[in-house]
């Protein structure tokens, strides 16, 4: 009975979110639209938006919650562009609905959480390698690309990170550490709640293989703050640790991405 409780407020909370959520995309300046990327023989649907810059631009791939491609997410693309880079968050769940579709094609979020829990890896890397590519390609991108994930995504971003040598940076929001760090080439950044035990808890022995594998890791545990901070921090009722981990959280990676950007 607690874990449906949870999930019911989960969804509840989700709503709220989504509605502030898209109400900024309806109220961007900037451009964006719905692509179609090819991987393989998938098709994968992107949504993706410019930054109103004059010179070729960085870009982020961002990847997406277990909760699938959500308007949430999609409003962090326009953030990123607001700040200069193009940012684009592939539907992982391309195809993989009943008929076909993608996120919006499943009954309910618990149907969509399962879907993308049960996603082949393989396949998110090809999807993945697929969007960097694209964006990587395009005439406003200057062909700098990194990545950044959000729960399930944070988790993919940092083993995302073992198959691209070319990213810039990995941008890690409260996601566990894949098995196999040592094919890491980039710096990895870690944004952690450190009322997240779950994932928080495995800091401290993720900085030491990354230590010991040579590698750039750099996490920051935001005190107080849960897991799902950078969107829970949005909502109306977030509590001040919540609010103040999505800001610190916000400034930090805005200006690591100048920092691994800068020529």
């Amino acid at each position: 009975m607690k874990t449906r409780a949870a999930f019911v407020v989960c969804c509840a909370v989700l709503a709220c979110v989504r509605a502030a959520a898209t109400t900024r995309l309806e109220d961007s300046p900037r451009h964006r639209e719905w692509v179609k990327v090819k991987s393989g023989q998938r098709e994968v649907s992107c949504f993706i938006t410019y930054p109103e810059v004059k010179d070729r631009a960085p870009a982020v791939v961002v990847i997406h919650e277990i909760f699938g491609l959500t308007d949430w997410v999609r409003g962090v693309t326009d953030q990123l562009a607001a700040h200069g880079y193009v940012a684009i968050v592939p539907d992982l769940l391309s195809g993989m609905a009943p008929g076909g579709g993608g996120t919006d094609g499943f009954a309910n979020a618990d149907a969509v959480i399962k879907a993308v829990s049960s996603l082949p890896a393989d396949q998110v890397t090809a999807d993945l390698n697929a969007t960097a590519e694209y964006v990587r390609g395009l005439p406003a991108c200057n062909g700098r690309v990194s990545v950044a994930g959000f729960c399930w995504g944070g988790g993919q971003a940092f083993r995302y990170a073992t198959n691209r040598p070319d990213l810039r940076a990995a941008f890690v929001f409260y996601g566990p550490a894949p098995a196999d760090l040592g094919r890491i080439a980039c710096p990895v950044y870690g944004f952690y709640g450190g009322h997240d035990a779950r994932i928080s808890a495995t800091v401290p022995a993720t900085a030491d293989r990354m230590r010991a594998a040579g590698k750039v890791y750099e996490p920051v545990v935001y005190e107080g703050a849960g897991h799902g901070f950078m969107r829970a921090g949005a909502q109306p009722d977030a509590s001040p640790a919540n609010q103040q981990a999505l800001a610190a959280g916000w400034q930090r990676w805005l200006a690591l991405l100048a920092k691994v950007n800068a020529d």
